[in-house]
């Protein structure tokens, strides 16, 4: 394992609360600096965002980590994730999941990122093109939603197609300088409840 990377966990990760093991374990596993352009791979372990091209970024590693523990993930999951970016989020939760689909709405990066997770073997992502406030109908419904782009509200198709006993995490905010993670839980009668947490800074949901 690259040094950076247990640097990363330590400090960055279970020094700030991040307990799941088996979060801290599909981090560990996941090349996050293949997941970056060469130029920003220096900077790949660092606990800050970075560009990804086409206005988009990688998160921090500390959210990412947040949400996936956050989602309370297990293995014969389906989770929906809005926002595919350069698809770090995606292969994590490919570790712990039964599979991911990934909508991303910026085609340049829909298409080089399959083409990176298929050639860093992940077999059970699915990436396709598409608006993610719309969900993804055809494959609902989803035991957890993840939302890497930010609403204004959250969409009433993503509620529709989170499962009984789902739970989702998603950034909501009227502009980049005022977001919160909201986490939606709809129980076995599907009664939704909210529980706002961290602010946050995400691209807007477009």
């Amino acid at each position: 394992m690259d040094l950076n990377v247990k640097h990363m966990i330590k400090n960055q990760l279970v020094r700030r609360e991040i307990a799941d093991k088996k979060v801290l374990e599909a981090i560990e596993k996941v090349p996050r600096h293949l997941f970056v352009s060469k130029g920003q791979r220096p900077f790949a372990y660092s606990d800050n965002p970075l560009p990804i091209g086409h206005g988009q970024t990688i998160s921090q590693p500390y959210i990412v980590a947040f949400m996936t523990e956050v989602l309370k993930v297990k293995p014969h999951h389906a989770v929906l994730e809005i926002g595919t970016g350069c698809g770090y989020q995606a292969a994590i939760l490919s570790l712990l999941v039964k599979n991911v689909i990934s909508l991303e709405i910026v085609k340049a990066l829909a298409d080089s990122t399959k083409k990176r997770l298929k050639k860093l073997n992940y077999k059970n992502i699915d990436v396709f093109c598409s608006n993610g406030e719309k969900g993804w109908a055809k494959d609902a419904p989803y035991d957890r939603i993840i939302t890497t782009a930010a609403p204004t509200q959250v969409p009433d198709a993503l509620i529709e197609q989170l499962n009984f006993d789902g739970r989702m995490i998603i950034p909501v905010g009227p502009d980049i300088n005022y977001q919160y993670l909201q986490i939606i839980t709809k129980n076995k009668r599907g009664i939704i409840r909210t529980k706002q947490s961290l602010p946050v800074r995400f691209v807007p949901m477009v």
